[in-house]
């Protein structure tokens, strides 16, 4: 399986390489190191007083790379491991702990800002100190910056798994009692409380969240080329998935068109799912061998600059939908247009909701209470990012996946893009792979 999965991804590689319609050897996107900065003042402006203490990751996953902490990352742009963040918003400082790292550290993971003169100036802070310094600075600095400690007491979200889902996995974790550990974030919370009793622990992660809710300039222009080069990725994987392929070509596809345009790699991971497996909603073996007939659903989205991007797609194995299949995706569609023509500013999921309805009654289609439409997830630093509210603001990013599943028929329908609340609508950032069934049988009839 190994190497039939390694051939298959020279050979789809050099296929892709020869049809990529986007820009390669870029420089990879990134956020300029004075948006962070700001981010940091106005997180200061809206906290008041205390400190606001916000912990890196430690290590790197086996096998994967390195993926910082969301809430760190946003107000750092530290790859840093072990790395912690204090601001003080009664002086508007920021400092940075690092790690001193030893001579073989250094010759194995390079060098760090320790140390470094500039240090300082090119992360934007007022100093940068080993992290050996960080108790005695908070002792040292509490009592004149206020009694507040303001920490993430939320759970944390990772690139994939939104706050509420890593507490639901910890909890799933717990069922098993050698398994019940607490969280790190918990731990140090825990620690802190017992090294300060005299402060008062806040959560910061509401504040947090606002701010991410609503992306800048930056961070949008980040999205919109990580969802040009996701939406070629997966064009190409249904371009590679025909009968007699496996799930995994369609996912070794896509993977090479995102690293080629300067991606770190896929938001999470990716689904490939033929036949049964299009009704198995979190499917991620990509193991199957495709047959005549199947449908083929696809979740994909790449990550640039710890930016992620979230597309799914579903497609006919041979080419041409069959009449059932047809009226199955139909039905998915339409309630997916209708709410990208619903989304705007001041927007509620009941306006849309209202709005899918009135769309599905007028062309005739059967809706069901599982077509209802409305929001679907944000989209951000988190392919499951921070909520967004009840109402729909300019900034905002969200993905919408509208579904359908009929395992006793081997149909699984789900159609999924990523849009950007507009001044006056929303952008479709996803919106160049084919969605249409004409277009999608056009695209699958070019191979």
């Amino acid at each position: 399986m190994r190497v039939r999965r390694f051939v298959s991804a020279l050979v789809l590689g050099a296929a892709v390489s020869a049809s990529l319609a986007l820009p390669v050897n870029a420089q990879r996107p990134s956020i300029p190191a004075g948006d962070y900065a700001a981010r940091r003042q106005a997180l200061m402006e809206k906290a008041g007083d205390g400190l606001i203490v916000l912990f890196a990751e430690v290590d790197a996953p086996a096998g994967g790379r390195f993926v910082q902490d969301n809430d760190f990352y946003y107000l750092t742009g530290s790859n840093d491991a072990g790395a912690i963040l204090v601001m003080v918003p009664r002086t508007k400082a920021s400092y940075l702990f690092l790690q001193v790292k030893t001579p073989r550290e250094e010759m194995m993971d390079g060098r760090n800002l320790l140390g470094d003169p500039k240090g300082a100036q090119a992360m934007g802070v007022t100093a940068i100190h080993p992290v050996s310094y960080f108790d005695e600075f908070v002792a040292r600095t509490m009592a004149a910056a206020g009694p507040a400690l303001r920490l993430r007491l939320s759970p944390r979200d990772s690139l994939d798994n939104a706050r509420s889902e890593t507490a639901l996995f910890a909890g799933r974790r717990a069922r098993t009692p050698y398994n019940d550990q607490l969280p790190l974030d918990q731990y140090r919370v825990a620690r802190l409380r017992e090294r300060y009793p005299q402060a008062v622990l806040a959560d910061i992660a509401p504040i947090v969240d606002e701010m991410r809710a609503i992306k800048t300039p930056a961070e949008i222009e980040v999205l919109r080329r990580n969802a040009r080069a996701s939406a070629e990725a997966v064009k190409q994987a249904m371009l590679a998935t025909r009968p007699g392929a496996y799930e995994y070509e369609g996912e070794a596809a896509a993977m090479h068109v995102v690293l080629r345009n300067g991606g770190l790699g896929a938001a999470y991971a990716p689904i490939v799912g033929s036949g049964p497996n299009t009704c198995i909603l979190h499917y991620a073996e990509n193991s199957r061998r495709i047959e005549a007939g199947d449908l083929v659903l696809m979740d994909f989205g790449g990550q640039m600059d710890h930016l992620a991007m979230d597309i799914t797609r579903t497609w006919p194995a041979s080419g041409r939908f069959s009449p059932e299949q047809r009226a199955v995706y139909e039905r998915v569609l339409a309630v997916l247009e209708a709410c990208l023509e619903a989304y705007r500013p001041g927007a509620t999921a009941e306006d849309v909701r209202r709005h899918v309805a009135e769309v599905m009654t007028r062309k005739g289609l059967e809706q069901g209470p599982e077509l209802r439409g409305g929001f679907g997830h944000g989209v951000g630093l988190s392919t499951h990012d921070v909520p967004f509210g009840p109402v729909l603001r300019e900034g905002m990013v969200f993905a919408i996946e509208p579904g359908l599943y009929f395992a006793e028929k081997n149909i699984g329908v789900r159609i999924e893009d990523t849009v950007l609340i507009t001044k006056d609508g929303c952008e479709v950032l996803t919106r160049d792979v084919p969605k249409k069934v004409e277009e999608i049988e056009a695209l699958l009839a070019s191979r």
